[in-house]
């Protein structure tokens, strides 16, 4: 791990996307169905799991320092029909007031939450895809870093 004794408390917040990527049939069965599969509900469960994860990203990647998050938010909404396909965007907003950043919290959340939701519908399709994970702001510490678009 890397010492961070020496750095201050600020706050940290960081901010990541998963994008996944729906068949229209899928995308129009979520619609039709208030987000539910044979499972339960979809957005709801991706929500909790993606929370559940980014809370003990220190146990899933070996060098990260477990942090005792003060906020994580996910937030989970269809952004476009492309190229016959249909788009969940996953943004994953995570604070802490500590020596080191929730970058990787934010990743891992987005993350969980985008394979809950293959899991959840795959009963439905296998063509599902993930993609478009990354970091998109990251506040607190040495560098900010702030990303716009897709």
């Amino acid at each position: 791990m890397v010492d961070v004794g020496a750095k201050p408390v600020t706050h940290r917040i960081a901010q990541a996307q998963a994008l996944v990527r729906l068949p229209p049939a899928v995308a129009s069965a979520l619609k039709r169905s208030g987000h539910r599969t044979s499972k339960g509900p979809v957005f709801d469960t991706a929500i909790v799991a993606g929370v559940m994860a980014a809370k003990r990203t220190s146990e899933l990647i070996p060098f990260c320092h477990p942090l005792a998050l003060e906020q994580c938010q996910i937030e989970i909404a269809f952004l476009s029909a492309a190229a016959g396909r249909s788009v969940l965007q996953i943004l994953c907003r995570v604070e802490v007031h500590h020596k080191t950043g929730v970058e990787m919290e934010a990743l891992t959340g987005a993350t969980v939450a985008a394979l809950t939701i293959y899991d959840m519908c795959k009963a439905l399709s296998h063509d599902i895809r993930i993609e478009g994970v990354k970091l998109l702001t990251k506040i607190g510490g040495k560098r900010t870093l702030r990303r716009t678009g897709k």
